[in-house]
């Protein structure tokens, strides 16, 4: 089902998503942390846009087949035994693998879920929509990648079955947000452990911090780099990730603006976004750069302006042209200096970031719930569909009643976490 601004208003649902989507109890760490021993690896399917090398399906999907660091060691407790591929290019390596490996090659979602009988195979499903030949938006040139068509296709071999398991969509649900919110919902009427989003969230922070529950947040800013939605929803995941652990949890967003090129720093000017924060953060980064004041903004550059309903203001800027990486900032009540970090992503292969990823799906197949709540993940996925239409339109401000998402955060182990297992390396091996 669609909604419409207006129907999402009218159905008294705006005043949060917790009536809609109950949020997700944080599972004991111990549980799932606290075991040395091997448990049985699950059986799973993957269902993906396109795979080859360097490609989502290869640095999740690679690392069931071929380790955490995909190169035959330690891997998750899962085994990858069917594949769906929506397109197959000349680069693919899927077939190469089914035939190394033996997992299933389907040409259907629900053969890769069933093996064409009426009973589910496996135990989780991974959907990654990323990468691939898909047209984009005429207004806004966000890209159409089928994420929602998959979930439903997932969601109707479910119904079918009798059954559900869980379900991890790779970053934002969907281009549009009346389709993230029409998955959340059925995950909801159909009661499927639904887990999403980006790396950012389990990646490495340097220095490592982890805010505790209930802190008192003045302001927050995020740099991030590269195209305004695939890699903004990234920077997104960053800043939600952080200031969800704020006194009171999530409360939602209540407008968005984003502006790009010159507006960027006119909204600077106006005290719109912080310099204190933007130059803290950028202090995170590699090098420790000050170049903050001499930036010259690029076209492709720009900021995104979040007023959240408890009256906290915060922005992430996509700062193209000066950063090439991630990093946070955070002004905390009663505390003079910012804390900040840089969220560390491992360049080049095997992108060990994405282990860290595969890992909390890995914990969900075997809980049974999602790890980490849902909720982030929609209310980053709006704010982005918010942001790409105000760019498209020069800097409308839009507010956002059917953003009105209350959840709180919980205490899943990023990768440099005391209570993290794997510890993989973050440098650079390939």
């Amino acid at each position: 089902m669609e909604y419409s601004r207006r129907q999402w208003l009218q159905s008294g649902l705006g005043a949060g998503l917790g009536m809609l989507v109950p949020t997700v109890p944080a599972v004991p760490l111990a549980s799932l942390f606290g075991q040395d021993g091997p448990r049985e690896k699950r059986p799973v399917a993957a269902i993906v846009t396109t795979y080859y090398t360097a490609s989502h399906a290869d640095v999740i999907v690679g690392k069931i087949l071929e380790g955490y660091q995909q190169d035959g060691g330690a891997g998750p407790d899962l085994r990858l035994v069917s594949l769906y591929t929506d397109q197959v290019p000349a680069s693919d390596l899927s077939r190469e693998l089914s035939r190394k490996y033996g997992f299933r090659i389907s040409p259907t979602i629900d053969d890769a879920l069933t093996f064409g009988t009426n009973q589910l195979q496996v135990a989780g499903v991974l959907s990654i929509g990323e990468h691939g030949d898909y047209p984009r938006t005429t207004d806004t040139q966000q890209k159409e990648y089928p994420r929602r068509r998959f979930f439903d296709a997932i969601a109707t071999t479910f119904r079918r079955c009798g059954k559900v398991v869980p379900v991890f969509n790779d970053k934002h649900l969907s281009h549009r947000w009346e389709d993230a919110l029409s998955m959340v919902e059925t995950a909801r009427q159909l009661k499927i452990p639904l887990l999403a989003g980006s790396s950012l969230p389990v990646a490495w922070r340097l220095p490592l911090i982890d805010l505790p529950e209930d802190c008192e947040i003045e302001a927050a800013l995020t740099i991030g780099y590269g195209g305004l939605e695939d890699y903004g929803f990234h920077a997104l995941e960053a800043h939600q990730c952080l200031i969800e652990r704020r006194r009171g949890g999530e409360t939602g967003v209540a407008a968005v603006r984003a502006l790009a090129g010159d507006g960027v720093r006119q909204a600077e000017r106006a005290r719109q976004w912080s310099s204190e924060l933007f130059a803290a953060a950028r202090r995170q980064m590699p090098g420790a750069p000050e170049d903050t004041v001499d930036w010259k903004v690029k076209s492709d550059s720009a900021v995104y302006l979040l007023e959240h309903r408890d009256g906290l203001r915060s922005a992430v800027v996509m700062a193209n042209g000066l950063a090439g990486h991630f990093a946070t900032a955070i002004k905390l009540k009663g505390r003079a200096e910012p804390v900040a970090t840089w969220f560390k992503l491992q360049e080049g292969a095997p992108y060990g970031h994405f282990a860290y990823l595969l890992q909390a799906f890995a914990a969900t197949v075997q809980s049974q719930q999602g790890v980490y709540p849902v909720e982030r993940t929609l209310l980053t996925t709006g704010i982005l569909d918010r942001v790409m239409h105000s760019l498209a339109n020069q800097g409308e401000r839009y507010e956002t009643p059917e953003l009105a998402i209350s959840y709180r955060g919980v205490d899943w182990p990023f990768a440099n976490h005391p209570q993290s297992k794997l510890h993989l390396p973050h440098h650079t091996t390939g």
